[in-house]
Order: C-alpha cells, then structure tokens, then sequence
C-alpha cells in the first residue's frame, strides 16, 4: 500500500527558515511539495529543484493545488535541476540572492513507494534506483562492476562489515535484474529470518546495500557537497539554512560542513589536521541536532531517523568547495 508523503520536521524547518511574504525560498528537494506549500502559504517566492522528472510533472499538471506557478510574475517556480546546481539555474532566473534554502536529502517516499523505479524491496521491480532516470543502474553496476569496486560501495556508503563476502556473493549470481534477486542474494549470504519478529532481531541486511548502492548511482554524497557550498554561495547575509538527513554518513558530512563553515573546524574532510580558520566564518548560530518528536514518529514512521540541522548566513565572503 502506498503510503501518502508526510513532509519531516515541518514546523521546525518553518522555525528554522521563518519565510514570510517577500521573501525568496529554495526548496532544493521538492518530491511533493510539503515544504513548498507551506513556504507559499507563508508569502513567499518559491523556487524548487527536483531532479527527478516525474516529480516536477506531476506538480506541473496539477494547477489547482499550485496557482502560484500562473502567478504575474509566478511565486513558485519549478526547476527540474539537481540541488548542486542552484547557483546556475537561479542565475538563468534572474536570481543570484535568496533568503532561505530547505533541504531533505534522500530519497522520496513516492520513489520508495513505486516498485518501477526500484529503489526498494518491499515489493519487486527492476533494479533501477535512479533519481533523475539518466545514466547507469543499479543493475548496470552491480552486473559490470568489478568485485572490488562493488565491496568498496557496500562498505563506504552501507558500512556493511561483510562487503567483500558480500561482493563476491553477488558477482557470482550476475546477472542480476531485480530488487528481490539483490536483496535474496544480500539475505542469503549474510543471514536473515524475516519471520523472526522478537524484538532485538536483526534489521533486513538488504537495507544497508540498497542504500549504498542507491547513494553510489546517483552520486548522491558529491551532490550534497556541491549542494552545501552552493547554499553558502546563494544566501544573503542573514539567510537561513536547514537541512533535514536520515542517515549517518549525510549527517557527518553536513555537520563537519557547518562546523567549518561556523569557524569550529577548518577542515570539512574528518581525513585532515584541525587547523585554524582561514576565512571569516560564513555561517553562525548553528544549530544542536534537532530530532523529531515521539508524536511525529508514532504519525510518521520514516520520520524517526530524521534529523535537522540549521544555521544562519554571515556576511563574510563564501568559500570555494575543496578539491575533489
């Protein structure tokens, strides 16, 4: 069954973003609009990026619930971009200053509710994953990769301990299509009793190498980065950032980022010495993990890995994203 999209920690990123009439927002991940709609609803401009196509169609074709977008001149306006691309496609918009930038990194649930796009197991389709639906699959990775190359993913973006095994478990059932064929082959190597429902019982191990594939195919970890840096490039001093993640490894990349960008680190890689700032700090008043409720999370089950973190624009010149 295909649950309806529940927008996470909506009142906090409203507290944290504070839109108000005249004011310029980008929602960098617009899926369903949650955020938007609530930007709008606040007197905002809106413009939203999605790279997923089908999001930003849908959202066109339905004018009743979006008038804004037939505003003079329109209050919302769709760009079917990646998120690391704002500074560009604002540009190509006029825009080269906003107020306010929301973010919720991930994948959407009407991606992870629509076995066609194979994003999940729950219920089997093509071994897809891809958000934009361009360039390689998981199946074109997972079939031509060289066994190293696939445990270096499993264990980079899942921290799955057993990628190696786990890798040569699955080079040696290539080919493979679909999402229930990748996630047998996951269980069967590694162990699982999907039936044992006592509490403690381990989690599906499918979810730790779903999730590392799904980040390597859409490069999804550099596109965070370019995203971060693009959102201190764009906001005016006094702008606001808040960034809603759901798992570990985005999380330490957007912590490290604001720690740096705040003057608390000089380094956003984990990888290199702590130094001292070289640049005035571009963001202050950053703000401790924000987590959702007990009541948002018995509302909204996916909500309960959620965690938001929000800081404000200083004046002081951007920097430029480090080398690669």
């Amino acid at each position: 069954m295909t649950r309806p999209h529940v927008p996470v920690l909506l009142d906090e990123v409203m507290a944290a973003l504070r839109p108000e009439p005249g004011s310029v927002i980008v929602d960098a991940t617009f899926g369903a609009g949650g955020y938007t709609r609530r930007f709008l609803d606040a007197g905002a401009t809106v413009h939203a990026f999605d790279r997923d196509p089908d999001a930003i169609a849908v959202a066109r074709s339905d004018k009743e619930r979006w008038p804004e977008l037939d505003g003079d001149p329109p209050r919302l306006v769709l760009h079917p971009r990646r998120f690391s691309e704002m500074v560009s496609a604002l540009a190509e918009a006029g825009v080269s200053r906003v107020d306010g930038i929301a973010m919720d990194i991930g994948v959407s649930s009407m991606q992870l509710d629509q076995p066609a796009r194979g994003f999940a197991f729950a219920a089997d389709g093509p071994l897809d994953m891809r958000m934009d639906r361009e360039g390689p699959s998981a199946a074109d990775f997972v079939n031509t990769a060289p066994e190293a190359e696939i445990a270096d993913v499993l264990f980079r973006y899942g921290e799955e301990r057993q990628s190696r095994r786990l890798a040569r478990a699955i080079v040696a059932a290539r080919p493979l299509s679909a999402t229930a064929e990748l996630a047998h082959v996951v269980r069967k190597t590694l162990g699982y009793n999907k039936n044992d429902r006592r509490p403690g019982a381990t989690k599906d191990p499918a979810t730790r190498s779903f999730q590392a594939i799904r980040i390597h195919v859409n490069g999804e970890l550099d596109e965070l980065e370019d995203a971060l840096f693009a959102a201190e490039e764009l906001l005016t001093s006094g702008g606001r950032l808040a960034v809603v993640d759901f798992h570990s490894l985005e999380d330490r990349m957007v912590k490290r980022f604001l720690r740096a960008a705040s003057g608390a680190a000089a380094s956003v890689s984990r990888h290199l010495p702590q130094t001292a700032p070289a640049n005035d700090p571009t963001f202050s008043a950053v703000s401790k993990a924000i987590r959702p409720t007990g009541s948002e999370i018995e509302a909204n089950p996916r909500a309960r890995s959620a965690t938001l973190r929000a800081a404000t624009r200083t004046a002081a010149p951007s920097r430029h994203r480090r080398a690669a």
